[in-house]
């Protein structure tokens, strides 16, 4: 999606997590990476890493000097990791409610807020079918990104 956006020439490099990603960038075979913010600011507090932009729509707390990729120059550009909860389909309505409310209920706990925070999460805890809607929606933005950057994938 970045290299579609910047209309520039990069290689993607898959890795299997981001511990050999930012090896690889601390040990300087890559130039450069998206990643969890989490993932990063130990590196980038340290200094041996340099923020550029976050793919979000506002800047993160935890790094407040770091641009957006909109404030980049790169208005189109929202690349957000995302973690949800998700159950088997036909899962009854009174067990998602329910997983749903203990969830919400986690998430409003002030530790753990705090404690995701500090690592640069921000928590969102929507209805079961804004995340549902919310999911189709990337589905079908990621496959563009496929589609028009000609990736081949399996058969």
């Amino acid at each position: 999606m970045f290299k579609l956006t910047a209309r520039i020439d990069i290689v993607h490099v898959p890795y299997r997590g981001a511990a050999p990603a930012v090896n690889d960038l601390l040990g300087q075979q890559v130039q450069m990476t998206f990643l969890d913010l989490p993932v990063l600011l130990p590196q980038v507090k340290a200094g041996a890493l340099k923020p550029i932009a976050v793919g979000s729509a506002e800047r993160s707390a935890t790094a407040p000097d770091v641009p957006t990729t909109a404030e980049a120059g790169f208005a189109d550009l929202r690349i957000e990791n995302w973690y949800g909860m998700v159950a088997p389909k036909g899962t009854p309505k009174e067990i998602v409610a329910a997983l749903h409310g203990l969830a919400t209920k986690a998430m409003a706990d002030p530790t753990v807020k705090e404690k995701l925070a500090a690592q640069g999460a921000t928590l969102i805890g929507d209805e079961p079918e804004h995340f549902r809607q919310f999911i189709a929606d990337e589905t079908a933005k990621w496959a563009k990104v496929i589609k028009d950057a000609g990736v081949e994938t399996a058969k």
